[in-house]
């Protein structure tokens, strides 16, 4: 499959914008059950948790995925979803969407070739804009994903909606925008890692004359994109993940939680749940990168 070809003239800003969002809500679609069996791994063991033998309940990927659906059902797998693809629409759209747009800001008028630096610094932007738009999506996402593992009777919250108002009530607005911090630094990194890395593996491919604009250059180049950027997030994204899950109190900061894990279970403790992280967020850049790239074109065919 080769997909369609480049369009005589390229997409808009906004057909991008649009594009990438709803090729997030694509690619969360068919990736949420790795997300939420990160998130299950990346929090079990948290101090608050007694350390026993019988609470580690999640080992590896499938196992988590198998425990979830004897103990919770099926459905617990999706559990978070409606705020994901809230968070999709809002947090993609800006932060790719608008990458090439960034880009071409920052890029010096006359220069034949966007260097480095210019794209490391388009990617920070984005990325950071979307987390200020998108986090209290986030927060809500985790939450519900983390919520699976307590009972019927401890689980806080019966919908995205009465997430959206206990968290405000309980916690105040801010709490809505809890472990923002750590999210810009997460999603700086990420968003390097991924969108940086497509761009110049894209670039080369096509440079070298490996591959031409196609699907399985598009496939080649987020694999790679994927891969990087677990490598250098997944640090930021256990603090994040356990800040974003920790009760009122827990942790005085980010920096504090960073700490705790860090005395608990070592350097190790920066890498839990590495495995579902690569899977999902690999999987998850080629069925987006993917699908972007034929949703542009899609649209800028029909116009």
């Amino acid at each position: 499959m080769v997909g369609l070809k480049p369009p005589e003239l390229p997409p808009t800003a906004a057909m991008k914008f649009v594009s990438a969002g709803m090729a997030g809500c694509i690619a969360d679609l068919c990736t949420f059950p790795l997300d939420t069996a990160k998130v299950r791994l990346q929090i079990q063991g948290e101090v608050r948790i007694p350390r026993t033998i019988s609470s580690v309940e999640y080992r590896g990927v499938l196992g988590t995925l198998s425990t979830m659906v004897r103990t919770e059902g099926a459905c617990s797998l999706y559990r978070g979803l409606a705020a994901g693809l809230q968070r999709q629409m809002s947090f993609a759209s800006i932060r790719i969407g608008l990458y090439d747009s960034v880009k071409q800001l920052y890029t010096p008028k006359g220069a034949e070739n966007t260097g480095m630096a210019t794209r490391l610094l388009a990617g920070c932007t984005t990325g950071a804009v979307a987390v200020a738009c998108a986090q209290p999506t986030d927060v809500v996402k985790v939450r519900f994903q983390a919520s699976g593992a307590l009972s019927d009777s401890a689980r806080r919250y019966s919908g995205t909606v009465d997430a959206y108002r206990t968290i405000a009530r309980e916690e105040g607005i801010h709490g809505l925008w809890r472990g923002t911090l750590p999210n810009i630094a997460r999603n700086a990194i990420i968003n390097c890692g991924e969108l940086v890395t497509y761009d110049l593996l894209k670039d080369a491919l096509l440079r070298a004359g490996l591959m031409t604009d196609n699907v399985p250059c598009h496939f080649v180049a987020a694999f790679g994109a994927g891969f990087c950027a677990t490598v250098v997030a997944s640090p930021v994204d256990v603090v994040k993940t356990r800040y974003m899950n920790a009760s009122p109190g827990q942790y005085r900061n980010a920096l504090s939680c960073l700490l705790a894990l860090l005395m608990q279970d070592g350097l190790a403790g920066l890498y839990k749940g590495f495995v579902p992280s690569f899977l999902r967020l690999g999987s998850w850049n080629v069925v987006m990168f993917v699908s972007y790239e034929q949703l542009q074109r899609a649209m800028a065919l029909a116009r």
